[in-house]
């Protein structure tokens, strides 16, 4: 296999781990409250990754890096994960992945054109998350819906900054830099976010285990490494397929019925995630000034 297939296999990888774990994290908030439940799985994660992938040894040239990527990572599963409190976990998906629609927007600020189909990728992933996220009333507007949205900004920006920095930097430093920021920021977090409650069941134990080692050191890992040899808008496409593997886990292990609303609007957010990055990223031209 080339590097290019291995990358790709991998992105794939990640977007099915993140995806089944939207089902995992909603379980785990049954137990915990939302900052103790990502300080203790980012940091478990992080050092994790520091002793296995650098050896218990940071470069100093990724701390900079790796604290403003860390900003945004934290603000995108704070919002997530928060939100989750009060959405499903498949509609939590698809709103996350609207950040893939986002990336071209975002790119402008590093001086790339924005295509047609970047356009109406956006427009189209606008009228999914009408049909995501408004009820028959506008004041019915779940909060976990608008938390998710600024997650979906959040995730976009820090898309875009690892597109920016991984070329440069060692992903075996960089990757568990910035997630030990994330717990960091976490911490920082607990006394403005009470309750602190953690209850230690199984059913926590466990939701931990998958994510601190799956879906944030393996996935992680892979995505940082694997940005180094496959185009953004390859990668964009694969992440496309995070909500999907949400929505059919949450239906096949949470029950969850997803209706004819839902659908249409996943639908919409799953067109405009593929145009846009099927015809409107392939190429992007930055801009001469």
């Amino acid at each position: 296999m080339s590097k290019r297939t291995k990358a790709e296999a991998l992105l794939v990888l990640s977007s099915f781990i993140w995806g089944v774990t939207f089902v995992v994290v909603k379980s785990a908030l049954l137990d915990a409250a939302p900052f103790p439940f990502l300080v203790v799985r980012f940091i478990s994660a992080g050092l994790l990754m520091w002793l296995v992938l650098a050896r218990g040894r940071i470069d100093p040239k990724v701390i900079g890096p790796a604290l403003l990527l860390g900003v945004f990572l934290f603000a995108g599963y704070a919002f997530q994960t928060w939100g989750l409190l009060t959405t499903t976990p498949s509609k939590s998906a698809f709103i996350t992945g609207f950040s893939v629609i986002l990336v071209p927007v975002v790119s402008l600020g590093f001086g790339y054109r924005m295509r047609a189909a970047n356009v109406a990728g956006a427009a189209l992933g606008l009228m999914g998350l009408y049909f995501l996220v408004m009820p028959s009333r506008l004041e019915s507007v779940n909060r976990g819906d608008i938390l998710t949205l600024l997650c979906a900004i959040s995730f976009a920006i820090h898309i875009v900054l690892v597109g920016v920095y991984t070329r440069r930097l060692s992903f075996l430093h960089f990757a568990p830099a910035q997630i030990l920021v994330v717990g960091l920021f976490s911490i920082v977090a607990l006394p403005f976010s009470p309750p602190w409650v953690v209850h230690w069941t199984p059913r926590l134990v466990w939701a931990i285990a998958i994510t601190a080692i799956f879906a944030t050191g393996v996935a992680f890992a892979g995505q940082i490494w694997a940005q180094k040899y496959t185009p953004p808008a390859h990668t964009a496409l694969i992440f496309a397929l995070e909500p999907v593997f949400a929505a059919l886990t949450s239906c096949l292990f949470a029950g969850e019925h997803l209706g004819s609303r839902m659908l249409l609007g996943s639908a919409f957010v799953l067109a405009g995630m593929v145009i846009s990055e099927t015809w409107g990223a392939a190429a992007p031209s930055p801009v001469k000034g």
